[in-house]
Order: structure tokens, then sequence, then C-alpha cells
């Protein structure tokens, strides 16, 4: 690794740990919740502790201002809710583009197993080579995901361990994927490439649900989380950022880390 991407890797996380929250939202779901003012969401969750936050280059002019000196991740692909296939993702942006709006490093979405595969490997690639050029840092995307591709079925942490892979035989520096459910299942994504492995958000659950995710990520050996909704959403962003980071720096357990930030915790 170059001394360009280690520099740039320093700025979207800490000491190795990432705390990203995407917001990127905006192609695949329009102007949600969270997004309207996006201003303010950034704001709020980088007061919280977020490392980073990411979104298509088109909102950089609304990121700078607000991040509080956190990185910031330019997002290079995406699709639609409405349009007729959500796993096909198409190309948003170039690595030039993303150094002209003040990117700290790219991101990348691929769908592994999916049949749109064998163009993101294509484009993966080529933007892993581009990136490497500049010294900026790629942070892939890689998910199982496919009709041969069952969440709920066994050994679906093994279809995950491959998508992870994948992005690290690509050339990427980062890698997020989905959470298995729990720790054990989760290992075997970790351990399946040497690359920091971050987990995303999933579904939106209750506040504990989220950290106790977060929480069973980290002991598997993750190295953070990239959510979006569960924490841009959320009725106290600035909160919900904080509970998350003390979980990941701090190496807190779920209902520590909730009242520490403030928020309640189930009875």
């Amino acid at each position: 690794m170059n001394a360009g991407k280690r520099a740039r890797l320093t700025r979207i996380g800490t000491d190795g740990q990432y705390v990203i929250v995407p917001m990127d939202h905006g192609i695949t779901m329009g102007a949600v919740k969270g997004l309207k003012d996006i201003e303010s969401t950034i704001d709020a969750v980088t007061r919280g502790g977020a490392d980073a936050v990411l979104t298509q280059r088109g909102i950089a002019d609304r990121v700078h201002p607000n991040k509080n000196d956190a990185g910031y991740i330019a997002h290079l692909n995406g699709s639609t809710t409405i349009g007729p296939d959500e796993n096909d993702k198409r190309t948003t942006g170039t690595v030039e583009d993303a150094i002209r709006v003040g990117a700290d490093a790219v991101s990348f979405h691929i769908n592994v197993g999916s049949t749109y595969e064998r163009e993101q490997i294509e484009e993966l690639s080529t933007l892993t080579s581009e990136a490497d050029r500049y010294g900026l840092p790629v942070l892939a995307m890689a998910y199982a995901r496919g009709p041969e591709i069952d969440p709920e079925a066994d050994g679906y942490n093994q279809a995950v361990g491959h998508a992870v892979r994948l992005a690290e035989e690509l050339g990427s520096d980062v890698v997020k994927t989905g959470y298995t459910g729990d720790a054990e299942s989760f290992q075997h994504v970790v351990e399946s490439t040497s690359l920091p492995v971050v987990i995303a958000g999933g579904s939106k659950g209750t506040d504990e649900e989220t950290l106790d995710m977060v929480r069973g990520a980290m002991d598997a050996g993750a190295a953070g989380i990239s959510m979006g909704r569960s924490i841009f959403q959320h009725d106290e962003p600035e909160k919900i950022a904080r509970a998350v980071s003390a979980v990941v720096h701090d190496d807190a357990d779920a209902v520590d880390a909730l009242r520490e930030a403030g928020l309640a915790v189930e009875a």
C-alpha cells in the first residue's frame, strides 16, 4: 500500500476501525427522512463520532461545510428502487471526479451472485486500478445477492465470505458486507479476507438490536460499520452515532453504549 492510501485511510477511520455513515440513498430511494436537510444530518452524525460520511459526488458541496473534520467518501455507482432491478448498479462517476470533489476515498457496490456480477467485477477491477494510481482507497460494498442466494439458508456465510474475498482479489482496501446474524457465522466472513471488514446496517430495528449487531460483528473480528438508515433516519442521529462509535472504538457493550449516549434501553 502506498503512502497516499495509508494517509487517506486515517482520514476515514480511527486506528484501523471505521464508523462510516453512507447517505447515498438519494439516488436509490429519493429524498427520504434524514436526507432532505442532509446538512443537519451530516453535522449530527459527525458530532456523534462518525469517522466518515459517504454520498454520491453531486452532494459534496453540502457535505464539506458540515462534516466537522470527518472523512468523506464518494460513492461511484447506483440504482433506484423504482427501476426494473435494484441490483443493476451503474457507474455514476470516476476517480478523478471524486478527487475533484475532495473525497478521501471512493466506494463501489457489487452484487456477487447477481445477473450483473460479470459487469460489476470488471468495473470494480478497473476502479481499483485507477484509484491505486492516485493513492485513493477503495471501499468495496460486496454483497452476496442473487437468484441462487438465500440469506436464510445454511451456508449463507460461505457466500458472504466469497463476496468479501472477491473484493480483496480485485484490489479493494476496505470491504463492506451484510451481517450473517451472529458472531460465530460472521467469523468465517472476517477470516475470508485480510481486508478490514465493516458491516452494513441491514433492516432498521430497535436501537438495542442495532447495537447488538454491531457488538456481534466486532466480537467476530470486524473493523467497524458502514451503517446508513439506522443512523441517518434515527430520531436522534447524533446519539445513535455516539452509541455505535462507543461499541466500535471503545469496545463498549450494547446496553452501556446506549445509556452513555442518552438513549433509552428496553426493560
